[in-house]
């Protein structure tokens, strides 16, 4: 299918039609990737609410916050679904580890691009595999590399179609959604962290700052981003 033809058929339609209508499409072969910020919080609330059979999925880089690993905990507790959790391979880990000590990530860009490769990038892909649309939080408003990109695409090295459901959405329209629908959320968002990742490369920014400034905020060139959707 082309990507104008799928994209003529989720025209007009709601956030949970297009939803249902991936669902058609790609019977058993629809992810969604959820890092358990605000964005995905609402995704996930909307696929299980209406008991879509998406594979719904994290990845967990062991880095984490234990604020992120308590709203995931919550998440499975109030809907009672599964969330398929996919690790790091510990080989490459352990071997960075031993090698490099285990904040290498702050010395270069280089050296913090592996790390995101390692515990990111490749689980993603083990989790990608055999999949043909992926469903992600990503809004527009988040940085002006994915301000560039659409609701809709196709990611031609994954060879898979991606789809952002709040692509259009305003982060008070996900704030407000969140308190209306009583919608589980991690704790750090209330203490400045906008874009949650791992702990020793996250912090809170002051309100007004770009969204993606308390990621890697050590570097001061290229997008702030992990390698999983922009490269």
């Amino acid at each position: 299918m082309k990507l104008k033809e799928l994209s003529d058929q989720l025209s007009g339609k709601s956030i949970e039609e297009c939803l249902e209508k991936l669902v058609s499409l790609f019977p058993g072969r629809i992810i969604f990737t959820t890092s358990f910020g605000i964005e995905d919080q609402v995704i996930t609330y909307k696929i299980f609410s209406n008991n879509l059979p998406v594979k719904v999925v994290t990845l967990d880089t062991g880095r984490l916050f234990p604020e992120t690993y308590e709203v995931f905990s919550q998440t499975i507790i109030k809907y009672h679904k599964k969330i398929n959790v996919y690790f790091p391979e510990y080989e490459t880990v352990e071997k960075m580890v031993t090698e490099k000590g285990p904040f290498s990530f702050y010395e270069s860009i280089e050296n913090r691009k592996e790390c995101c490769r390692l515990r990111k990038v490749v689980p993603l892909t083990r989790a990608l595999s055999g999949m043909k649309c992926w469903i992600s939080g990503i809004r527009a408003d988040q940085s002006d590399d994915r301000s560039q990109m659409r609701d809709l695409e196709y990611d031609e090295a994954k060879k898979l179609y991606k789809y952002h459901p709040l692509f259009d959405w305003l982060l008070e329209d996900v704030e407000n959604y969140i308190k209306k629908k009583n919608i589980p959320y991690n704790s750090l968002h209330d203490k400045g962290y906008v874009s949650i990742g791992c702990e020793p490369c996250t912090r809170a920014v002051i309100k007004g700052q770009d969204f993606r400034s308390g990621r890697w905020w050590w570097e001061n060139d290229g997008p702030k981003e992990c390698g999983c959707h922009i490269k």
